[in-house]
């Protein structure tokens, strides 16, 4: 057949070539030349899209936006914390002393932490815009050569480490540590889950914390407000909550971002009010002696006490979780020029009032007991509502984060919603929503209280401070280049400041705190379980690959060419006898197999050597048919597909890529016609370059193109693979050999309740037929 071509390898793909049939050296040699430049170009578009960079730089109108949207969503949690700061650090009147040293402690905690710490440093050090412990530990995979890939992308997806003798020598000491400690690079990967999951077990803890709190403050106008209508409400508040997510961060965030800034500036207001009329002299607390004063001079009370100062800064870890979904500029504009200066100002006002009340009552509830006089109703209710809304950083930092995960293969894929097509990172978990929801409707009808609640609050946010600590450390080593001595001094200094604080914090752990460190390690270990389960399938599969020549006995010849006799033998292909043998017959219709990891070269997809091995029938013609999703909306039409031919031993067979945006409707009743539309162009366009070429006709592209349009009136199928897999009985120490099972039967569990491939597809299921094959791992 004329239209037959070397084989694919030679686009730049890994896998080995087996021996290939003579061919006639003249026209055909045109349209080797043109089969192979299409594979090239197949091969750079696969690699760019593998290793496109997601990141967005918001600019202008679209950078205030993002800090708008970002006020409504991240501060809602850092910032409803002057409701309740004083009275959790406090058990009676403070002197003016105790006050303004607790006073420093707040101030140069939202300086050195939020501001310095994660605005200006944490927030740089961005995995192609996405945040996080975990965005830090792609970020690390990225520059050193600690993690174990997808052998199925690994080929394209480059490493961008850096040469040796770039590096500094402490850096260089540092990489070559990591990358030849089997011991650190797994204490990293539990690190970066450990973060994850801290950060999700607050998200079921916050929403309860938040709204609790909000209509508990009810009781200052109607103190005999029952605790079952507490948590009635609340919960109905929380349902509400978690029922208008679908509705996306764009739209919630630019909604509640009102609601949060009339907060600030009202908390602004007020402090400015109570620091005027009261006792401005607390500013002095800008200066640090005084919180090292406060320490010293109330020993183990003072060191106690920072289990509630902690609270003024919870909700920080929302700063970088929330990174890819408002980016670092906007979370930077927000920060500097809006929330910090409120909040401030806010501990200030309520200090200089409690200095100087006579009841010595005001730190018991200083929000609003500090009130001015006749705003106590408009600081009840935007209280409520700022408290309500505090519960959406989490729960938007959840998201993230869980994408993430999924995208690293640490989780199942579940269904993922991009909600915006201006900010690209912004998603939707439907099952991760309902999960929470149900989580922190119980959450709040055990607890049932904040002063119970706020025992298991605060710990996870520091020790998730203390793993971005350890982890940016290792960045600014690596791959910033920061001479060794400003990266110890500076992870010294933050590993003393807030071990101070975890310290205290891990003496409410069985008081409460138990619980969100349960949740947080039950959830590690799945994340974990699951990328250890994956690895042993990727080995399998590495195992199980099919090349050409294995699936089929190809013709030889001695001659230095093909003759007719040898082409028309290859239309009637033998099976190898390790796929049983006996001839393949061809059956009218185009079949589209789905190929799920995209296979190059002269690979074949399982998918296909099943439905061969079966049936000993074909399709006339064969379309491998890959799905390749970009973290963009839209796709242009005119450039989705990527089509090359399969492999030159089988006739009629192509594979197809598409490449589509999140908000693309691809997989559509009509896409059997559509693919065969892109294949007649693609056929079209290399007859015409081979008559070009060659000045000869192009007969047997004419004839693949009459084939295809035999095989689309016949019948289009659709077909899926459907793995099961199988644990492999393996010798050694009955212990291990135990657990290994134990581990891989959870793996498996959660791999066969995980999301259906069908869920997806829209599609005539008439003509679809899933193959079944069985995988040992």
């Amino acid at each position: 057949m004329s239209s037959s071509k070397p084989d694919e390898d030679g686009g730049g793909a890994t896998e080995g070539t087996g021996p290939l049939p003579s061919r006639p050296k003249e026209g055909v040699v045109v349209h080797e030349a043109w089969d192979s430049e299409y594979e090239e170009k197949a091969r750079r578009i696969a690699e760019s899209d593998l290793n496109q960079r997601q990141k967005q730089n918001y600019k202008g109108f679209m950078l205030l936006w993002a800090a708008w949207q970002s006020t409504g969503v991240i501060y809602g949690d850092i910032g409803t914390s002057p409701l309740y700061v004083y009275s959790s650090t406090f058990t009676s009147q403070p002197s003016w002393d105790d006050l303004v040293g607790a006073l420093s402690i707040i101030i140069w905690s939202l300086i050195i932490i939020v501001s310095i710490k994660y605005s200006l440093i944490v927030l740089r050090a961005d995995d192609d815009g996405q945040g996080g412990t975990f965005a830090l530990y792609s970020l690390l995979a990225r520059y050193a050569n600690i993690v174990r890939r997808d052998p199925n992308v690994s080929g394209l997806v480059r490493l961008e480490r850096q040469l040796t003798t770039d590096l500094k020598p402490s850096a260089r000491t540092v990489r070559h540590f990591l990358e030849h400690s089997r011991i650190t690079q797994r204490a990293l990967k539990v690190l970066g889950v450990l973060g994850v999951s801290m950060v999700m077990a607050d998200g079921v803890l916050t929403p309860a914390q938040s709204v609790l709190g909000a209509i508990q403050g009810i009781r200052v106008t109607n103190p005999e407000l029952p605790t079952g209508a507490i948590v009635g409400i609340s919960c109905a508040i929380l349902v509400v909550l978690f029922l208008i997510q679908p509705l996306g961060t764009s739209k919630v965030g630019t909604t509640f971002a009102p609601i949060v800034v009339i907060w600030l500036l009202f908390n602004l207001s007020c402090g400015i009010y109570n620091l005027v009329l009261y006792d401005y002299t607390v500013l002095k607390a800008f200066s640090p002696h005084y919180a090292f004063i406060y320490l010293i001079r109330n020993g183990r009370a003072g060191w106690e006490s920072l289990g509630g100062l902690l609270l003024a800064f919870t909700g920080v870890e929302a700063l970088f979780a929330d990174l890819g979904a408002f980016g670092k500029r906007g979370i930077q504009l927000s920060w500097l020029c809006l929330a910090l200066p409120c909040l401030l100002l806010a501990y200030i006002g309520q200090a200089a009032y409690i200095s100087v009340d006579s009841t010595q009552e005001a730190y018991t509830n200083p929000f609003f007991n500090s009130l001015p006089p006749g705003s106590l109703y408009f600081g009840l209710v935007i209280a409520v509502l700022a408290a309500i809304v505090a519960s959406q950083a989490m729960i938007t930092s959840s998201f993230q984060l869980l994408s993430q995960i999924m995208r690293l293969s640490y989780f199942p894929h579940i269904k993922t919603i991009h909600t915006s097509a201006r900010f690209h990172e912004q998603v939707y978990i439907p099952m991760a929503n309902w999960l929470l929801m149900i989580g922190t409707v119980i959450v709040t009808a055990v607890y049932n209280n904040t002063t119970s609640l706020g025992n298991a609050y605060g710990v996870c946010v520091i020790i998730v401070m203390m793993i971005t600590t350890c982890m940016i450390s290792l960045v600014a080593s690596i791959i910033w280049h920061v001479p060794s001595p400003i990266v110890l001094f500076l992870f010294l200094f933050f590993a003393a400041y807030e071990g101070a604080y975890t310290s205290s914090a891990l003496r409410k752990v069985p008081e409460g705190a138990w619980f969100t460190l349960v949740l947080a390690a039950v959830l590690s270990s799945v994340f974990v379980l699951w990328r250890w389960g994956k690895e042993r399938q990727w080995s399998a599969e590495g195992e199980d690959r099919v090349e050409t020549q294995d699936l089929l006995q190809l013709p030889g010849s001695s001659s230095g060419e093909s003759t007719t006799r040898e082409v028309d033998a290859r239309l009637q292909m033998k099976l190898t006898p390790m796929f049983g043998e006996g001839l393949v017959s061809t059956a009218p219709g185009l079949g589209i197999f789905f190929d799920k990891v995209g296979t190059r070269g002269n690979m074949i997809p399982k998918v296909f050597t099943q439905f061969i091995r079966k049936f000993k029938s074909r399709p006339e013609v064969i379309i491998f048919f890959h799905m390749r999703p970009l973290s963009v909306p839209f796709v242009p039409v005119e450039e989705r597909f990527v089509i090359t031919r399969a492999t030159s031993h089988i006739p009629s067979s192509y594979r197809v890529t598409l490449r589509h945006g999140y908000l693309d409707d691809v997989l559509t009743p009509d896409l059997g016609s559509i693919v065969v539309d892109e294949i007649a162009r693609f056929l079209q366009t290399a007859a015409a370059s081979v008559g070009t070429s060659s000045n000869q006709p192009s007969n047997g592209l004419d004839e693949e193109l009459r084939a295809l349009q035999r095989a689309q009136n016949d019948q289009t199928v659709y077909v899926l693979g459907k793995q099961v897999m199988r644990i492999k009985r393996t010798s050694g120490n009955i212990i291990r050999r135990l657990m290994r099972k134990i581990f891989l039967t959870a793996f498996l569990w959660i791999r066969e309740n995980s999301r259906a491939k069908l869920a997806d597809l829209d599609m005539d299921y008439n003509n679809l037929v899933e193959v079944g094959f069985v995988m040992e791992i």
